[in-house]
């Protein structure tokens, strides 16, 4: 009951931080300075509005390889303790995740044509990623093929701790190897962050983890009552 109302709180928050999120990166935080352009002989700083993008596309991505762990991290629990509840948590984590990543792509995809001129460009953060989504989705195709319950369990755990060992090579690759993809943590595109865009930034961020913890343990739930029917319907044919 406890869990349950801190799910229900959590949602609501983090509704509350990200519509606030999105208000404050429209109406205060300034925007930065994408290059210049000649009005009148004179060159002028052009507003960089695909910036305020990133206000969203940071938080998604990072939640995303998030709860990427917690499928490796279930999956590595299943393998130890072979209880089938951590399998589920896994699966309900992958789904979250993969919520998380079409968000992520939609949103990075408008940046990119906004600030390339281009859907989609090879570099190495949006192709590892991009790895990551099929990832995610033979994860999903993995499960459905195998009908045996323990060895679909099984497998997908490791399949799973696999899987997730791209998401640490996907946040860190713009940092190894040179690339037009920004690195707005810890790198020289992040120094527009101070002032009000970081506190815009925090509020977005913590909104979004709040919805991914409030929606992960609102469709556990929905998943355990679901079981839950099954034994009980399953009892009574018995």
């Amino acid at each position: 009951m406890v869990r349950k109302n801190i799910a229900t709180i959590m949602l609501a928050i983090g509704g509350v931080l990200t519509t606030a999120a999105f208000l404050m990166a429209f109406l205060w935080a300034p925007m930065t300075d994408f290059g210049f352009v000649n009005i009148g002989g004179a060159e002028i700083p052009k507003p960089d509005i695909a910036q305020k993008i990133f206000y969203f596309h940071v938080p998604v991505a990072e939640a995303s390889f998030l709860v990427f762990f917690f499928v490796a991290m279930y999956g590595a629990i299943f393998l130890w303790k072979k209880d089938r509840v951590y399998d589920t948590k896994a699966r309900i984590a992958a789904e979250v995740t993969f919520m998380f990543i079409i968000l992520t792509m939609i949103s990075g995809d408008l940046w990119t044509k906004a600030s390339w001129d281009s859907w989609w460009i090879w570099e190495p953060r949006l192709t590892t990623y991009f790895i990551m989504t099929l990832l995610v989705v033979a994860y999903f195709v993995l499960r459905n093929s195998i009908e045996d319950e323990e060895r679909r369990a099984t497998y997908a755990a490791v399949f799973g701790i696999i899987a997730f060992l791209d998401a640490p090579l996907s946040f860190s690759i713009t940092r190894w190897y040179r690339s037009i993809h920004p690195v707005v943590i810890g790198g020289s595109s992040g120094s527009w962050l101070y002032g009000p865009r970081l506190v815009t930034f925090i509020v977005a961020q913590i909104g979004m983890l709040m919805l991914g913890y409030a929606i992960y343990q609102l469709r556990m739930r929905e998943e355990i009552a679901k079981e839950r029917i099954e034994a009980v319907k399953a009892e009574l044919e018995g």
